[in-house]
């Protein structure tokens, strides 16, 4: 029997990874939902190339024009207003949730309600709303799977392990374009210098996110939420050449770490593979790069962005919320040349002497509208902060 997928944000970095992975495994997948923000262009052409059974697309501006381009074919298409258990029936077998940023909450939300696992490749939801996803995934019985590289890697690593037994959790960074740039420079950086990640290829927020290492900051706040272990376990090791992606040291003396190539499709099949009986087609790493692995310290006065992991994990329950608020906007304020690369953290450091701070921090997010509220205000104190 087929595995039943669907993919939230199949237009996407990660929704298209995904879908390398089931076009060289075509015989096991059966794509039943397809969902895209704005490219309404390349949705079209995934539903045909996959044979989708539905399609949403979250512009209803692009909604005619993709019901014409598919009229004549069994592909079903709706906006968002549509609710996704309105559109699937049965319980389906995968979602792979890749919706980018706090957007891809309420669709993940909803999934899994319909799904038997859900992969997150959205480190926000998990940031964010966590506590939510949890009750949810015991209600309804759904297994809830990290897809970003790092948290795939811990899972793998930690398998079987009591807690008790681990005594670090190293999440390695590559340091991204700038690990070797003057710091008397860092303030003259430019957007363009910003996005282009030395190892990946992502998009153009999370290599923002990589180049003043905040993604590393959100990876550890993900990893304390996912995993059942102490926050003082968890470390950040520079590692330029991101071939290891994790490494857990026990109790017992033995280290444990996991090694693949710099390329999503990785994780993602590992993780599809329930069967057990599909084929990852990837390119053996060069032995000789190998041999010139290296492993450094932070140096946080390059990136003072390491310092928010402990406000972040002890300043209140939603302190997460409102950092990963703050920096979004940040982030699309330096894109747009608005700000500079070193305002980035700066600001977000101002927003913890905001005297409605603790109010919003301190306060425990039990519903999508609570952390709504709580992202709403981050985001227009950040705007405020930074009016020019």
């Amino acid at each position: 029997m087929k595995i039943k997928i669907a993919i939230l944000g199949s237009t996407g970095s990660i929704g298209e990874s995904t879908l390398k992975v089931i076009k060289e495994n075509k015989f096991f997948f059966d794509v039943v939902l397809l969902t895209a923000n704005n490219n309404y262009k390349k949705l079209i052409k995934q539903a045909k190339i996959f044979n989708a059974k539905n399609i949403i697309i979250n512009n209803k501006s692009h909604y005619e024009k993709i019901k014409k381009s598919l009229k004549n074919s069994k592909i079903k298409v709706f906006t968002n207003h549509t609710p996704i258990k309105n559109i699937i029936s049965d319980k389906i077998d995968i979602t792979m949730s890749a919706i980018v940023g706090l957007a891809g909450l309420q669709p993940t939300v909803d999934a899994i309600k319909i799904s038997k696992s859900v992969c997150l490749a959205n480190k926000e939801t998990i940031i964010c709303a966590w506590d939510i996803l949890k009750n949810l995934k015991r209600k309804y019985k759904t297994k809830i799977l990290p897809v970003d590289s790092e948290h795939f890697s811990i899972m793998e690593l930690i398998r079987n392990s009591h807690p008790k037994e681990i005594d670090e959790v190293i999440i390695t960074a590559s340091g991204g374009p700038f690990l070797k740039t003057n710091k008397k420079k860092f303030r003259f950086i430019k957007p363009s210098q910003a996005i282009k990640h030395p190892n990946w290829k992502m998009g153009k927020k999370i290599s923002v996110d990589s180049a003043t290492m905040m993604n590393k900051v959100f990876e550890v706040i993900e990893a304390y939420k996912l995993f059942d272990l102490d926050k003082k376990v968890y470390k950040i090791k520079i590692h330029p050449q991101s071939f290891v992606h994790s490494i857990v040291r026990f109790k017992n003396g033995l280290i444990k770490m996991i090694l693949y190539k710099t390329d999503m499709k990785i994780p993602i099949f590992n993780i599809l593979n329930i069967n057990r009986n599909m084929f990852c087609r990837s390119h053996e790493i060069n032995t000789k790069l190998l041999n010139d692995m290296n492993f450094y310290e932070v140096d946080k006065k390059r990136f003072p962005a390491i310092k928010l992991v402990d406000k972040c994990l002890n300043s209140g329950p939603s302190t997460p919320i409102i950092v990963n608020a703050s920096n979004e906007v940040l982030v699309g304020l330096f894109l747009r040349k608005k700000i500079g690369f070193l305002d980035i953290v700066r600001n977000i450091n101002k927003i913890f002497k905001d005297k409605d701070f603790k109010k919003y921090a301190r306060r425990k997010a039990k519903s999508v509208k609570d952390i709504e509220i709580i992202d709403k205000w981050a985001r227009l104190k950040t705007n405020r902060m930074c009016v020019i």
